[in-house]
């Protein structure tokens, strides 16, 4: 059986669209979040990135996943 989930991690292709910024802008984004809370880059969470942002997290997953 296969079933329908999201992610639950932020891509720089998401936060690039999410908040208009550059690639380049995006992935220094993600790279501050991820300092912030000392993890790796490479696994930001949506929770995480509207934490940090202060973005309604509901208007983020609408925008990501449609």
């Amino acid at each position: 059986m296969k079933t329908m989930g999201r992610r639950i991690c932020i891509t720089t292709n998401d936060v690039e669209l999410v908040t208009g910024q550059s690639y380049r802008q995006s992935l220094r984004l993600l790279h501050e979040i991820a300092n912030s809370l000392n993890k790796a880059v490479k696994f930001v969470t949506i929770q995480e990135f509207c934490n940090h942002t202060g973005l309604n997290i509901e208007q983020v997953e609408k925008t990501i996943f449609g």
